[in-house]
């Protein structure tokens, strides 16, 4: 051992000197407070969101308006991946754009192939000559337009 002169000529003071205490209680009631803010956060979420109808209506109006003004990029941003394998971005107008100005004037709720989808109508104003047509939309990813189908 070193022998000479110490600053401190006792032996070091135990570090933790009080009795242990259980700490259980205030694990269990932060695990307990985050479940419930998880929770209260999922039942709001419609709110914050919008439902399913509301979002459907919302990315077709967004979807129709970009195509109808050349803005293919946004358009393309908007559909679903089996659009994407099998459109170009130039050849989506030809598939999806109605003369005249579009509107959003309804939308279902419906299923293909099992999944959930909705059935969004856009009526389309060319002064006077009117032509609908339906987008379906599906949650892909967010959610997306996935194909069409001409009413007349």
């Amino acid at each position: 051992m070193t022998q000479g002169p110490f600053l401190y000529d006792d032996d070091p003071a135990p570090l933790h000197t009080g009795t242990p205490q259980n700490h259980n209680k205030l694990l269990i009631g932060i695990f307990g407070a985050t479940v419930l803010v998880a929770v209260v956060m999922v039942a709001l979420m419609p709110f914050f969101k919008g439902s399913g109808e509301d979002q459907a209506r919302e990315v077709a109006g967004v979807f129709a308006a970009a195509l109808s003004q050349g803005d293919l990029e946004t358009a393309y941003g908007l559909v679903c991946d089996d659009v994407r394998a099998r459109v170009a971005p130039a050849d989506l107008a030809d598939q999806y754009l109605q003369p005249g100005t579009p509107t959003v004037t309804g939308a279902t709720d419906s299923e293909v192939d099992g999944e959930p989808v909705q059935l969004v109508d856009v009526r389309w104003d060319d002064d006077g000559a009117v032509t609908t047509s339906q987008l379906t939309v599906v949650p892909e990813g967010g959610t997306k337009v996935c194909g069409t189908t001409a009413a007349g």
